[in-house]
């Protein structure tokens, strides 16, 4: 009878998860109802899941809404049905226009509109007319009153209790963007929308029994089967089954001779129990896929690099996939699949970004939109963001709500905290009653569904600004149904590879084969770099944490920087094993201590957990779980499992499996201790090593090419450091660094020779316009003759125009640009903007200007870099207007080791600061620096140090300290700290 339900999918409206709605029907008798979220279906498939357990009969359906305005309802008699009417609303989600009053012709469902008395209906034989308790009296006075055919009892249901009611308003007002008391009737929901019982219902709608009749005829001629955890996507990559193995079969041997020569007994072997499990599970079309789309990236000259755990499976290495071999890193398969595993297979596929957007569209293209979408996330609220909009609702303004979040922060939320004030501990009551209720429908990072059936089957899509239709549920619910995604990824270390290598190629016509990543791994300059940290710039292995890890490793192989590829990820470090880690692959004496059961399961790793495939090997082959036991700890460890309850069963049968083992009771402790605290932050194995290989192609384009991948790593604004790190990087490698020039620059960052001219792009104010502008004529007509020839062609403000000549972008005319200020004033002190009409100023004879001699300070052109471009680009160090920067003997960064264990003083320019805790949770910070010389120093500073010497942001700083070893680095715990004074100009 209740056929008008909503859960909080119902954005901004409804006040039940889907639990709670399960939990309601039940306490009420309820035994069967209808699912019909507003413009929005996320919430039918867990429904359908839970509502098993609960052995009740739920249907799916849409509440078409225009805003305020409910305009019908409609429920799938089936799932054809379903694909219906998820099919009309994404029309208008996808065009962003207003769903029609009408509903269409619908074959597989039945609509019912709200009762309104000025409404003439023509009804179809599938549509209704709903009713509600408060309709009758007005309704029988109307003709409709005898249509006993047409009228249907409605219900809706929306909340549970009066604090529901008073969230729903709140939720409404945060909707409207408005207060609650400006609510109008028609912004929220009847008050007795909620739950009843069956005599209830037959009491309000005693003189119109058959309206029941009729809601419950509806329900009867519902029935949607499905099941779950059974593969939905596309089935074939060729349209046939045996040919897609076929396919699959000839691609791989072809890859085996092209990755190893020849096919030995262990390859063979390895690929036939691969071929295996593929096959029975059902996922050649899943490789087939992801090796096409691997293969269009590369006809199209992107760079691309297949990881995740699929870096674990040779057919994924033979057909392309990745560029990792399992055989000779060991890889463990069943990380990747196994038939205990019930989760779907992962391929990241990771590009530039930008390119990925295009790879996007392909693929959407070739498996067309009816049967391509992208997959969402959930924006819910969170602590902050849940008090300030309850409290907006509220009506304070933004300063109370800044107050009332200062005072009383987010400890509500964990801990009992006496809120003496009456409104304030209502906001944040409430806060705490919205907390993680789905607030918008986001983007997954880059997961695709390619569906057999069209998506409409499974999902209504909306159109976010990335432009592409999108699902209304996320990765859980798609794996949960069958669905399993293809992650189009991308990052900007393939922009770096990718655009040094064209750099190369236009700057000294050499082309770079960055695929021979073998003969990288071998290269003793590369493995030599690699062991000193030498490596900014480099993807993944260029932060300060990271250099100081692979100089302790003395990292100079490709196996060993796997290894640091997952050792610096969270977990190591926290259990403590980092540290243990690289005194056993230093110290081969620190290793004799391992128990021989672990060091038979982990030799490689020396005992210490390093990655994912290790949780599952020890839980495996250590406490005997099953693999797919093994798999959900490792899922439930890192975030991934939505189960609670299975995973604390597993746990448990990990310890009493220990017991009956001869394992001492601290063992199990310390092997439980490490799996806990490393699981959620570990990588695959074949990860590490995906990550590793990209690395390598890095930091051979930054060893043989240095210039030109800086001007990559710059102009693709990605990495961990600023651009100013990057271009001061540059010139340590030989760039002569050069300002925008209107002559030699483009938009981002380019080289010639060994001049490294910023891009215009750099320039804080100057607008795109004038940079377009300015190309478009200079590749049109040619260079810029002189100043009056620029004016002349380009169309510029005397604001814009201000800006190029601060940075002393005309610096090729040989004139002082103190001076082309002068003449820019004189000349456009009476016109908004300069014309492009050559004539005009062909007539005009430039004026012979006699300027007086100037008093330069050469420094006040670094302090115009740093109001147009954030930094100098002469040395930071050069501005240092403080006596406390020679009041001491001053040392360089490269001298550390000549100092050990003694007092030493040194300037250094920041860099970056990472903070952290002690184990009382006193707050410490460790420190990068630059040095005069352009060197790098690392800073230790302890709570008392970190109290009274503060980071006062970027700049220079005399640092005093003891220098201190720990293996192969050299660092300063800091004594004393003080941010110098830099010289300004008179006019700051």
């Amino acid at each position: 009878m209740f056929l008008n339900c909503h859960t909080y999918y119902s954005l901004r409206y409804g006040t039940m998860s889907v639990d709670r709605l399960l939990d309601e029907a039940v306490k009420y008798g309820v035994r069967r109802f209808a699912l019909t979220d507003i413009n929005n279906t996320s919430g039918w498939f867990e429904l359908l899941q839970e509502a098993k357990k609960y052995n009740i009969a739920v249907h799916p359906g849409i509440e078409f809404r225009n805003d305020n305005t409910h305009l019908y309802t409609a429920i799938a008699k089936n799932a054809d049905g379903f694909a219906e009417i998820n099919r009309h609303l994404s029309l208008y989600l996808n065009n962003k226009e207003p769903i029609p009053e009408q509903a269409p012709a619908f074959e597989h469902c039945f609509v019912i509109y709200p009762w309104k008395k000025e409404n003439r209906y023509k009804l179809r034989d599938n549509e209704y007319i709903g009713v509600t308790k408060n309709d009758l009296g007005a309704l029988r006075f109307t003709p409709l009153h005898n249509k006993n055919s047409k009228l249907i009892a409605m219900r809706p249901v929306v909340y549970t209790n009066k604090k529901d009611f008073n969230a729903h308003r709140i939720l409404r007002a945060i909707d409207k963007n408005t207060i609650i008391t400006k609510l109008q009737p028609e912004d929220i929901a009847q008050e007795d929308a909620c739950f009843c019982t069956a005599d209830t219902m037959r009491d309000d709608f005693s003189d119109f029994r058959f309206a029941l009749d009729n809601a419950n005829k509806v329900l009867d001629a519902c029935h949607f089967d499905f099941s779950y955890h059974t593969n939905k996507n596309i089935k074939t990559f060729t349209g046939n089954e045996k040919e897609d193995i076929d396919l699959l079969l000839q691609l791989t041997y072809d890859g085996v001779h092209a990755r190893y020569g020849r096919l030995t007994k262990k390859i063979q072997d390895r690929i036939n129990k691969e071929l295996e499990t593929v096959i029975q599970k059902g996922f050649v079309s899943y490789f087939l896929i992801n090796r096409d789309i691997i293969r269009h990236a590369r006809s199209r000259g992107f760079f691309t690099i297949g990881r995740g755990s699929g870096a674990n499976s040779i057919i994924a290495y033979c057909i392309g996939i990745t560029d990792v071999d399992p055989i000779e890193l060991d890889l463990y398969f069943e990380r990747f699949i196994n038939l205990f595993r019930e989760t779907p297979p992962d391929f990241d596929i990771d590009f530039s970004w930008k390119d990925r957007d295009e790879m996007t569209e392909y693929i959407f293209n070739k498996y067309t939109h009816e049967h391509t979408v992208l997959l969402a996330t959930y924006t819910t609220f969170k602590d902050r963001s849940c008090i300030r909009e309850v409290a907006k609702t509220f009506g304070l303004p933004e300063t109370e709500i800044d107050a009332l979040i200062a005072n009383y922060g987010e400890r509500i939320f964990g801990d009992t905290v006496q809120i003496p004030d009456r409104i304030a501990r209502s906001i944040y009551s409430f806060g705490l009653y919205i907390r993680e209720f789905p607030n918008h429908l986001g983007i997954h990072a880059g997961g695709i569904l390619i569906s057999e059936k069209p998506v409409y089957y499974y999902t209504a899509t909306h159109l976010p600004p990335k432009g592409f239709p999108t699902t209304q549920f996320d990765m859980h619910v798609a794996e949960d149904i069958g669905l399993y995604k293809f992650d189009i990824l991308s990052q900007r270390g393939l922009g770096h590879i990718r655009e040094a290598v064209d750099l190369v190629q236009i700057n000294r016509g050499e082309a770079v084969d960055i695929t021979r990543v073998n003969t990288f791994k071998k290269d003793p300059l590369l493995n030599e770099k690699l062991a000193a940290g030498d490596t900014i710039g480099c993807f993944y292995i260029e932060s300060p944490a990271m250099r100081v890890l692979l100089r302790k490793l003395i990292c100079d192989n490709y196996l060993t920087l796997v290894a640091a590829s997952s050792i610096i990820r969270p977990g190591v470090a926290r259990s403590g094993m980092m540290k243990e880690f690289i005194m056993r692959h230093r110290f081969p004496e620190h290793r004799k201590n391992m128990h021989p059961v672990m060091a038979e399961i982990m030799p490689e790793t020396y005992v210490v957990m390093v990655y994912q495939e290790d949780v599952i090997k020890v839980a495996h082959e250590f406490a005997k779980l099953t693999l797919s036991e093994a798999d959900v700890l490792r899922r439930g460890m890192s975030g991934k499992s939505r189960s609670k309850n299975e995973f604390l069963k597993v746990k448990e049968k990990f310890f009493a499996n220990c017991k009956e083992l001869p394992y001492t009771e601290s063992l199990t402790k310390d092997v439980w201790h490490q799996i806990e605290s490393f699981a959620g932050y570990s990588f695959a194995k074949g990860h590490s090593a995906s990550y590793a290989v990209e690395s390598y192609q890095s930091l051979f384009l930054k060893t043989y090419y240095p210039k030109e991948f800086m001007v990559a790593v710059i102009n693709n604004f990605g990495g961990f450091y600023s651009t100013e790190l990057y271009v001061q990087e540059a010139r340590r490698l030989g760039a002569i660094i050069e300002a925008p020039c209107v002559n030699r620059s483009y938009n981002t960052t380019f080289i010639y020779g060994d001049k490294v001219y910023l891009g215009f792009i750099h320039l804080s104010g100057l607008e795109s316009k004038v940079v377009d502008a300015l190309l478009e004529e200079r590749n049109r007509n040619g260079h810029f003759a002189d100043f009056s020839d620029f004016l002349a062609r380009v169309p510029i403000s005397l604001e814009q125009l201000e800006i190029l000549v601060h940075i002393n972008a005309f610096r090729f005319t040989g004139v002082d640009k103190r001076e082309l200020l002068i003449e820019a004033y004189t000349r456009l002190n009476k016109t908004k903007k300069t014309s492009p009409s050559k004539e005009l100023f062909a007539r005009e004879k430039k004026l012979p200007y006699r300027f007086p001699a100037l008093d330069i300070d050469r420094r006040e052109d670094a302090w115009d870099e740093i109001r147009l471009l954030g930094f100098p680009l002469s040395s930071p160090f050069a501005l240092i207007d403080d006596v406390r920067a020679e009041e001491f003997p001053l040392i360089a960064a490269r001298d550390l080791p000549l100092y050990k264990n003694e007092r030493v003083h040194i300037l250094g320019y920041l860099i970056t600061t990472k903070p952290t805790s002690t184990i009382k949770g006193e707050r410490m910070f460790f420190g990068t620096f630059i040095d005069q010389q352009g060197d790098w120093l690392d800073t230790v500073h302890f709570p008392p140090v970190a109290k009274k010497f503060r980071f006062r942001g970027k700049g220079c700083y005399r640092i005093t300290g003891k220098v201190v070893q720990d293996f192969e680095t050299w660092s300063i715990e800091v004594e004393e700290m003080h941010f110098l004074k830099v010289w300004t100009p008179e006019y700051v």
